[in-house]
């Protein structure tokens, strides 16, 4: 079975590139997993509030990953793998890739103007030892170009 993963934040190239795997995975009879990832805190607070913070963060990630699998269900029927983890998103989706040889392409969506995005950056820059292969959504395209395209 191929698997797709996306990593879901609030951003529209996120929503872009789930739309993409979506529609790739009802067409190939695959799966999507969803990645939200939590940033670690760069400041270090008295024990329980950096707690407090840092599950609050997790919550939203949480619920962002549930609202983008819920509109997957309606949409194609399909639930998808919710998958939150925290910790710098480079070395997290490396790490996933690692631990997941299902994962059959690594999609993420390219910022529709200016830079293309931090992970769109670093994961084209190493493209070449990336375990799959890495479709890039450009993030000018509407639902109507993504679902003819996918």
């Amino acid at each position: 079975m191929r698997v797709y993963l996306v990593v879901i934040d609030e951003t529209q190239e996120a929503r872009s590139a789930l739309r993409f795997a979506a529609r790739r995975a009802r067409d190939t009879g695959g799966q999507v997993h969803l990645l939200a990832m939590v940033p670690r805190q760069a400041f270090n607070a008295f024990g329980g509030v950096q707690a407090t913070i840092e599950e609050e963060a997790r919550d939203r990630a949480e619920m962002l990953a549930s609202g983008a699998a819920g509109e997957l269900m309606s949409e194609s029927g399909q639930m998808p793998q919710i998958t939150v983890k925290v910790g710098d998103g480079k070395t997290v989706i490396g790490e996933y890739l690692a631990e997941h040889p299902e994962v059959a392409a690594l999609v993420l969506g390219a910022a529709g103007d200016g830079n293309p995005g931090p992970l769109v950056t670093h994961f084209s820059a190493h493209a070449g030892s990336l375990p799959c292969p890495m479709f890039i959504v450009p993030g000018g395209l509407s639902d109507e170009e993504i679902d003819r395209l996918s």
